[in-house]
């Protein structure tokens, strides 16, 4: 299981598009196979920083599942609402896996 850790830098200016983008991917992206934690919006602090958190079984179950995204109507949508509106600045992804779990018997390397 990994989980992909995307940060946005957005115009604070545009937070209400940012929110709707995040309830846009909140539909999009269980439909089309990740496990979904959050986006998170700003609140406090950074004004800028943004989050969209989910799981994947694998790379290779990530690469299905953003091509199913990539078809799906609502996610064509939301990448074009985001094109029209520039309201990300910037998008970092990077895939990370849970090291805090308890190790299993049979799990150790």
């Amino acid at each position: 299981m990994l989980t992909c850790f995307i940060r946005y830098h957005i115009d604070p200016t545009k937070k209400a598009q940012f929110i709707q983008y995040s309830r846009n991917w909140g539909e999009a992206i269980p439909r089309c196979g990740a496990d979904l934690i959050g986006y998170f919006a700003p609140q406090e602090g950074s004004t800028t920083l943004a989050y969209g958190v989910y799981n994947v079984d694998s790379l290779a179950a990530y690469e299905d599942y953003r091509k199913r995204l990539a078809a799906d109507p609502l996610g064509r949508e939301n990448y074009e609402f985001a094109q029209k509106e520039k309201f990300l600045l910037r998008e970092d992804r990077t895939f990370l896996m849970n090291a805090s779990n308890p190790v299993q018997k049979g799990d150790m390397p």
